[in-house]
């Protein structure tokens, strides 16, 4: 057994990644305590043995920490490194591990050998991993989709038949991981969030930048984002590690990109330095992205493309090629809540849910695009810290009105009134049926032929239990609105 196995550890969290770190320590026959505030429903572990677990106020759980004489700490990623818990372990001397680093080391303990593909960025992440892993199964191989989506990395490992990973990790996660050693890794962008766990944009960023952390094969980046190439060029890498930039510019060397119409891997064919290899068309997209791709949606595909097409070349044994690629972006079906269409000619506009926008970096990929004037845009909800006065500037010009939501709707209003005093904005409570009054404050901001979109730059916790529940309210309350207008409709013509 590893040595670690024979250490007394604490699990911090019995979230979904806390439950499955601590069932499979539990299998392997280490004895984990978990440690939670509240009591974890509907966990047979915690029903069968409740004196493995601490379960009390944050006072109670250091105080447990101190006294158990504990050698590891795998901390949940909801669990911030300046809560109580997480500042106790690191006064005690413990060494603190992720669910991520767990499934890293189990992967060792157990002597299985499988290639990680590693994803983050404060936007894209969950269409990269999913094209990623389109395309792994399109290839015939053995293959999942995990981490900050999909199932936990560690139930996987342990209960999978699996050659091949796509790995979404959120900065929460990277900041515990130590010595995973993806095949191919890629930052997809980078903007302040989630500033309300890692408290500064520098210690956001030095998290992000883990991903890139021990790759063996490929370090993948957007080559005219000068930030995340920085983040590679510090990177400790595994000797031979290559730099492979995407890019819409030239295709040069050592690079991924487009030419007329198509996807082309200028990076790694038998002669980089004379050849390049056709992958697929941006038509391959038009199934979930429409004949016209956003500019985001076709980065997230070449990084795609440039971390299967490093896996090919890993010298594992896998053949990645452009039928597979090709197949693997028609096959590919978009997770819900990312800028879908929900409704057209309701009340003479067009709807999209972008609920998944819980940042500003994503609310104005949102935006963009549309003609000056022609969206009422619903914003607000768990700011995490953020400050939307840059947002507001960048979306202005595309804005008719705003319907802000939220508990606490100062921080949109504010941003508002100082950058955009002549875009008017209507704010609504959270009163009983709320989200019906906001699609019918946005009708009454709107003019014919004008687009809705629901992407708050905003978690969605002030007022629903996630992101996903947030955009199932939205679209019920348009449904209801076109029933409405349906029936107003039928009512005029008798």
């Amino acid at each position: 057994m590893s040595d670690w196995l024979q250490s007394n550890i604490a699990v911090i969290g019995l979230g979904r990644s806390g439950r499955a770190a601590f069932d499979a320590l539990a299998e392997l026959g280490a004895k984990p305590i978990g440690f939670d505030r509240n009591e974890p429903a509907e966990y047979a572990a915690f029903a069968e043995n409740p004196e493995q677990f601490v379960i009390g106020t944050d006072d109670a759980q250091v105080e447990a920490l101190r006294s158990g004489n504990f050698d590891l700490v795998v901390v949940s990623p909801g669990i911030p490194p300046h809560s109580p818990v997480f500042e106790a372990s690191n006064a005690l001397g413990l060494e603190i591990w992720g669910e991520v680093e767990l499934a890293w080391q189990i992967q060792k303990h157990l002597g299985k050998d499988i290639s990680w593909l590693t994803v983050t960025g404060t936007n894209g992440k969950t269409t990269t991993v999913g094209l990623l892993g389109s395309i792994l199964k399109a290839a015939n191989i053995p293959s999942a989709v995990v981490g900050n989506v999909g199932n936990p990395i560690v139930s996987t490992i342990m209960h999978e038949d699996v050659s091949a990973l796509a790995v979404e990790l959120s900065s929460f996660q990277l900041f515990t991981t130590r010595s995973v050693e993806p095949v191919a890794s890629v930052c997809l962008n980078v903007d302040s969030d989630h500033l309300d766990w890692h408290e500064t944009v520098e210690n956001y960023v030095a998290a992000k930048a883990r991903v890139y952390e021990n790759t063996r094969v490929a370090c993948v980046y957007d080559a005219n984002d000068l930030d995340i190439e920085n983040m590679v060029a510090q990177a400790d890498v595994i000797e031979g590690a290559r730099a492979i930039g995407y890019t819409f510019d030239v295709l040069a060397v050592s690079q991924v990109g487009i030419v007329e119409d198509f996807f082309v891997d200028r990076a790694f064919v038998p002669n980089r330095h004379t050849e390049a290899l056709a992958v697929a068309a941006i038509s391959d997209l038009a199934h979930f992205a429409g004949p016209h791709p956003s500019k985001a949606i076709i980065e997230d595909a070449l990084a795609a493309i440039a971390l299967a097409r490093a896996l090919s070349a890993s010298g594992a044994g896998f053949e990645i090629d452009e039928d597979a690629i090709t197949a693997g972006l028609r096959n590919y079906q978009p997770a819900g809540h990312r800028r879908e269409i929900v409704a057209e000619n309701v009340a003479d506009m067009t709807w999209i849910d972008d609920s998944k926008a819980t940042n500003a970096h994503a609310a104005a990929a949102s935006l963009a695009g549309f003609p000056p004037r022609s969206v009422i845009w619903i914003a607000g909800g768990d700011a995490k810290g953020q400050d939307f006065h840059a947002l507001v500037r960048e979306v202005e010009p595309v804005l008719r009105g705003v319907v802000v939501i939220g508990a606490d709707p100062s921080t949109v209003t504010n941003a508002l009134q100082d950058v955009a005093p002549n875009i008017p904005h209507v704010v609504v409570d959270g009163h009983e049926d709320w989200m019906y009054s906001v699609v019918n404050e946005a009708v009454a901001l709107s003019r014919p032929g004008d687009t809705v979109v629901l992407a708050p730059a905003s978690a969605s916790w002030d007022q629903f239990k996630s992101y996903a529940e947030r955009g199932e309210v939205f679209r019920a309350a348009v449904k209801k609105l076109d029933e409405a207008w349906k029936a107003q409709m039928d009512g005029g013509g008798q």
